[in-house]
């Protein structure tokens, strides 16, 4: 694989968990259940969060 294509998946790793951070804070500011596709590619168990009771 060329080093050009494994710099391309690093940075789209990044940006998608930088996007994923984003909607979750933003979700949690709200006081709003986050989508379960941002928590996995955070690696946050969905079933665990819904758990966290926020005050």
């Amino acid at each position: 694989m060329s080093r050009l294509v494994l710099i391309g998946r690093y940075l789209r790793s990044f940006v998608d968990a930088f996007s994923a951070a984003r909607a979750v804070a933003a979700a949690v500011e709200a006081h709003r259940q986050p989508s379960a596709a941002a928590l996995k590619i955070l690696g946050i168990d969905p079933e665990q969060f819904r758990t966290i009771r926020f005050a």
